[in-house]
């Protein structure tokens, strides 16, 4: 897309008087809405607001708190997802169903596992290890970008793989469902998806300082209208709950966040995560208006009551949960560049490391739990492949999760070669548009 001329430039507008209530909330006569800040947000986005006026509302909103709201971070992440690229909703969904296999309580669904980065541990690329490790059993699409706070972000270990990485690059609005006709995995490049981050993000860079985009990020997913669950990672313990209510605000009903003790924003491998479970269940007061309804509820009347409610569980996940040894953090640390975390990806993907090494121990955590918030863990039946023994484990663990049973099945997707499979896969496609 060619930049814009100075002619097409849109109108500029002043945020004035909702950064002066901001400033002076004792003296506004009304405090500032969740409402207000996302419909400023939408007019970054549009590059309708100056350099100095963004630098203040985002200066603002992190010295009173209210960057930290759930409210806040659900609108503006609601404003961030509608200003961007659209992708076709019909032709996505259509691509998902038919490729997507239902498995217990797993419809079949796109997943994500993403965190907001920030902890200062500088640890492996655990979630887009992760995000790759499930795709031979979940539909993927993972969310990222390069690195803001760490050493290697999400786009900068992928885009290191050798010989041949994925061009993340060529993946936008408009190919994303041909390129899940022939994976389960997808990597969305968020500059490709957010174009009017463009005129944030030189603010953001010259502040220096967290702001509200590091929040937002995990939930403007560009496909989030066809998520059926995630995992997110926060980089500190009051986050969880404020980020548990923003999802369920954005309509999540599937979700775990979580935030290890050390605050860490993935499942520790060296003691306790705490953990936020959003999980549905049946409606009572729905009733059916015949024997089998269209699984797509956006075609359902609106009045009507929904199919399925949400409830929030909190609890304390352990290594030993998932029966897996304790490993300190600095066993984990991955102060390298990207393309040493590549090559580990890899040797991860290709069965390369001991069974009991301490990183694809974390790995296999932080997959596990993604495989048991999706519900395939709920099946009492297994016939993932060649390797698959069949010998599901029922025993259940914090918050009711078969925890054990995520591992087992994250370990057949990296010992049965399909995660790698998979991974190759996307990198034919994306080297191909």
């Amino acid at each position: 897309m060619a930049n814009p001329t100075p002619d097409d430039k849109p109108e500029p507008v002043s945020i004035t008087p909702l950064l002066q209530r901001l400033a002076y909330p004792a003296t506004a006569g009304v405090q500032v809405s969740a409402e207000e800040i996302a419909a400023a947000f939408a007019l970054i986005f549009e590059d309708r607001i100056s350099v100095i006026q963004t630098a203040a509302l985002l200066t603002l909103l992190h010295s009173t708190g209210k960057d930290r709201e759930s409210d806040v971070i659900a609108k503006c992440s609601h404003r961030m997802r509608e200003a961007a690229s659209k992708v076709e909703k019909s032709s996505l969904k259509s691509v998902v169903r038919a490729r997507g296999k239902k498995e217990g309580l797993y419809r079949g669904g796109l997943c994500d596992i993403v965190g907001t980065g920030g902890d200062s541990h500088s640890t492996f690329n655990i979630s887009t290890t992760a995000s790759i490790i499930a795709s031979p059993l979940l539909m993927m699409a993972k969310h990222g970008n390069r690195a803001q706070t760490s050493f290697s972000g999400s786009a900068d270990v992928l885009t290191a793989i050798s010989p041949v990485p994925p061009k993340i690059t060529a993946v936008n609005a408009g190919n994303l469902p041909k390129v899940y006709e022939e994976t389960n995995y997808a990597f969305l490049f968020a500059p490709n998806f957010h174009p009017g981050m463009m005129y944030a993000n030189p603010v953001r860079r010259g502040l220096g300082i967290r702001t509200i985009f590091n929040l937002m990020g995990p939930l403007a997913n560009p496909v989030d209208f066809a998520l059926e669950a995630r995992v997110v990672g926060v980089a500190y313990q009051s986050l969880g709950p404020v980020f548990a209510e923003a999802l369920r605000l954005s309509g999540a009903k599937k979700a775990l966040i979580v935030c290890g003790e050390e605050d860490m924003d993935e499942i520790s491998c060296a003691g306790k995560t705490n953990c936020w479970r959003l999980s549905e269940y049946p409606n009572p007061a729905f009733k059916p208006s015949s024997e089998k309804e269209d699984e797509d509820e956006s075609t359902s009347d609106d009045e009507a009551p929904p199919r399925t409610l949400v409830k929030l569980e909190t609890f304390q996940l352990h290594p030993s949960d998932f029966g897996l040894p304790t490993h300190p953090l600095t066993d984990v640390y991955s102060r390298k560049m990207p393309k040493d975390n590549a090559a580990k990806l890899m040797s991860i993907l290709r069965n390369e490391l001991p069974r009991d090494d301490p990183i694809l121990h974390f790995v296999l955590m932080n997959v596990a739990a993604l495989l048991v918030t999706s519900g395939i863990c709920e099946s009492d039946t297994s016939n993932m492949g060649p390797g698959d023994d069949g010998k599901v484990i029922t025993e259940r663990g914090p918050g009711g999760g078969r925890w054990k049973e995520g591992v087992r099945r994250a370990r057949w997707a990296i010992e049965s070669g399909e995660a790698l499979k998979c991974l190759e896969r996307f990198i034919e496609v994306t080297n191909r548009l």
